[in-house]
């Protein structure tokens, strides 16, 4: 079609260049038109720059197997395309976006190189500002970004080696506990085995035993005042019976579940002169059923904290996979329980009637993550105690993950900017302003979701919505 330097020059694009400007560009460059359908797609070669001269235009990404429609407009003189050529060999010329149009439409077409030769010749000061904030902003981004990754890392390290160290410590005094009284317990069956008993006597203490194991093991927790009545009851039982230091031996049997029944049981079993060996003996079955109990709950906690980290970081795990979100979430809560403090309750509101979702679970995680931190540093700016809720729902063909906290709010002069990269508003070298922007890129680009907010003082909620369907992507966007 033919191409008007007036119609260009009535573009905001080309309105300041000269007629000899303009007429080059008519002379290399054409005008088409294009019936509704594509123009070009994501990822071919970045052949040409497209400007818009009449009708409908729709920019679109490609996430999975779907097209996520990024902008629509009908301005004369919007562009896209090869608008990067400039840059050369230093950047891999591809069409970062899908072009299609909605009606008949007309464009100018500049091919790339002339587009690359012409800013290079006309405006060599603007391309050298240009390309430098392209690379640096790009270099930093990644710095910043590898930065906040190690921050996050080493948050989380921290925070798992203290969690680590409590049932890790709880095991070892446990294990040393447990040795000493197995020592005890050897003596004790000595100077029993030294006194003349009966077989049938020694059978009957051995099944007294048996049962005062078991019983340990079915003990139910009493109220403090409940234990404090048992333990004075105990405590007479043993005086009565001339047994010394009972004060020492009824907390055990108090923690353990025993009575003053069990304990005429073993008086039933020996006489008098043997009664107080075989009731410290039993002291030392239950002080060790007591002690493994303690190091089981130890080590299955150390168990725990391992399987939260591995589903954490999701190693062995597909990058792209269906997953349980609630999953998802605990453990990131689990990790990040230290950062979150005393001073925060967490209350869990789970629609555990939701399905699993296609998506990619490592980095679901790490916006978790950036969302908790900031929701418990906001809490914690304040002096008083807080509440983040996390609750999940359904909401239409999405799942709702939110994210709810009792801290000061998001300020309103700030709220458009939060989810810009580099913004932060937390102290100089506390914040790289990455965590929201990664957070948004991570729910919009890549799972082709949502994430917005609302924020009054004492409650603001984030919230994630993720397709509940999705096809498996041919590749990591």
């Amino acid at each position: 079609m033919p191409c008007s330097q007036e119609e260009l020059g009535s573009l905001f694009l080309f309105e300041k260049l000269a007629p000899d400007q303009l007429a080059r560009l008519c002379r290399e460059g054409r005008v088409e038109e294009f019936a509704p359908g594509p123009v070009y797609g994501e990822g071919d070669p970045a052949t040409c720059f497209y400007v818009l001269l009449e009708g409908t235009v729709v920019l679109s990404r490609r996430i999975g197997d779907y097209d996520v429609e990024t902008s629509r407009s009908s301005s004369r003189g919007v562009y896209a395309g090869a608008f990067q050529a400039y840059l050369g060999d230093r950047l891999r010329q591809v069409y970062n976006s899908s072009l299609h149009v909605l009606e008949p439409t007309r464009f100018f077409v500049l091919p790339a190189e002339t587009f690359a030769a012409v800013m290079h010749e006309w405006f060599p000061m603007a391309v050298h500002l240009l390309e430098g904030l392209f690379f640096g902003v790009k270099s930093a981004q990644e710095a910043v970004g590898q930065r906040e990754r190690l921050m996050a890392l080493g948050s989380l390290s921290a925070g798992l080696t203290h969690e680590l160290n409590n049932p890790a410590a709880a095991a070892v005094r446990a294990t040393s506990a447990l040795r000493e009284r197995v020592a005890a317990m050897r003596h004790t069956l000595g100077i029993i085995a030294a006194r003349p008993y009966r077989r049938d006597t020694l059978e009957t203490l051995v099944d007294v035993q048996e049962r005062t194991a078991e019983r340990v093991a079915k003990a139910t927790a009493l109220s403090p005042l409940e234990a404090a009545d048992r333990e004075d009851a105990l405590c007479d039982w043993l005086d009565d019976h001339g047994i010394a230091d009972g004060w020492q031996l009824a907390p055990t049997f108090v923690q353990a579940g025993l009575d003053t029944d069990w304990l005429d049981q073993v008086t039933a079993a020996v006489d008098s002169d043997t009664l107080e060996g075989a009731v410290r003996w039993l002291n030392y079955t239950v002080e060790t059923e007591l002690l493994m109990n303690e190091i089981e709950e130890s080590t299955t906690r150390v168990s725990a904290l391992v399987t939260a980290a591995k589903q954490y970081s999701q190693l062995d795990r597909a990058p792209y996979q269906v997953t349980d979100v609630h999953e998802l979430l605990d453990s990131t809560l689990l990790m990040v329980s230290a950062k979150i403090g005393p001073h925060i309750t967490v209350v869990k509101e789970y629609d555990r009637s939701l399905p699993k979702i296609p998506a990619y679970p490592g980095e679901l995680n790490q916006v978790w993550t950036n969302l908790i931190d900031n929701a418990a540093a906001a809490m914690n700016s304040i002096d008083a105690d807080g509440t983040l809720t996390v609750r999940t729902a359904r909401d239409g063909d999405h799942l709702l993950v939110e994210f709810r906290d009792t801290g000061p709010g998001v300020p309103a002069d700030i709220r458009d900017r939060i989810f810009d990269p580099f913004f932060t508003t937390k102290p100089v070298g506390e914040g790289t302003g990455l965590g929201l922007d990664i957070s948004w890129r991570i729910i919009v680009n890549k799972h082709n979701g949502d994430l917005r907010f609302h924020s009054v003082p004492g409650d603001t909620r984030f919230q994630v919505r993720l397709p509940l369907a999705s096809a498996d992507p041919r590749s990591p966007q």
